[in-house]
């Protein structure tokens, strides 16, 4: 975006209305740090939990939240150590799975049942944690474009766990948006989502501006087996991938799909890449929905 020199870009109707949809904000307070919570919809409509993925942060729903509040009642969290929310001196997936109830109940996703949950990328393996361990709790889990590699690529494949010693701090907020990059680095069309995330991706510190995510979490944080992750989960599992991911390539998808229970449902998004909410935003909008409607059967 350094062509833009720190000016956000044109941007169509549908988004703009979407982000003008401002959410209630919330702070949690889990195991001694504050959770960064939005929630949009009315209390009392059926619930669904957006967990976003590495380095990221709950804005990255703002404008695909408010095209499901008008049936549900709608939630998203930063993990610790990302976004606003506090971090921690150790990381671990049981504690992102209680950021996650805590979250749900402070928000009332509970009040009419049991809700959906909604993972991309990192954010599937606290789900599926949750998952594991509160069945009754939770109506289904969807699964959406996760770092699950096949035995075949798994052999070889060094760690890629996007570790830092520490953020660089760049003299202006314009220096910082133009260092903006997706991990796995990919193509963006639409540069007025990239803007919009990459601004609450950013604080203000001593000397300029620099990343809110924690640079030493993947120092802190062990992940189990990803493959019995999937296995262990206690509710109907759905998969969503982008047909151009290069994290999630079609031998991974098809050995995902593998994992889940028969008759689970895959959706499989056109000329979406890994981070499908900014490549197709309205295709997976569409997808939600119908996972939504009709899945899983009552």
């Amino acid at each position: 975006m350094a062509h833009l020199a720190g000016e956000p870009p044109p941007a169509p109707a549908w988004f703009r209305d979407a982000v003008a949809a401002a959410p209630e904000i919330a702070r949690v307070a889990v195991k001694g740090a504050g959770i960064e919570a939005f929630a949009w919809g009315e209390r009392g409509r059926p619930g669904v939990m957006l967990l976003h993925g590495n380095g990221a942060h709950a804005g990255w729903w703002r404008f695909i939240a408010p095209f499901l509040a008008g049936t549900h009642r709608v939630a998203a969290l930063s993990w610790s150590g990302m976004g606003g929310s506090d971090w921690r001196n150790a990381y671990d997936l049981d504690t992102f799975a209680d950021e996650i109830e805590a979250v749900a109940e402070e928000t009332g996703l509970f009040e009419a049942g049991a809700p959906v949950m909604v993972g991309h990328s990192f954010g599937c393996f606290p789900m599926l944690t949750e998952a594991g361990r509160e069945a009754r709790r939770w109506r289904g889990a969807v699964i959406v474009d996760p770092p699950i590699f096949s035995p075949e690529r798994r052999t070889g494949r060094r760690r890629e766990d996007g570790r830092f010693a520490h953020h660089r701090i760049y003299p202006t907020l314009e220096a910082a948006l133009a260092r903006f990059r997706f991990a796995p680095m990919q193509p963006c069309e639409p540069l007025y989502i990239a803007d919009l995330i990459a601004r609450e991706s950013l604080r203000e510190v001593e000397g300029g501006w620099s990343w809110r995510f924690d640079p030493s979490l993947w120092a802190r944080l062990a992940l189990p087996d990803r493959a019995a992750m999937v296995r262990q989960a206690r509710c109907p599992l759905a998969l969503v991938t982008g047909d151009r991911s290069d994290l999630m390539r079609p031998a991974d998808a098809a050995y995902v799909q593998g994992l889940l229970p028969p008759g689970s449902p895959r959706i499989d998004l056109p000329e979406a890449w890994h981070h499908v909410m900014v490549d197709q935003p309205l295709a997976f909008v569409a997808a939600l929905r119908a996972l939504l409607a009709a899945w899983p059967n009552a």
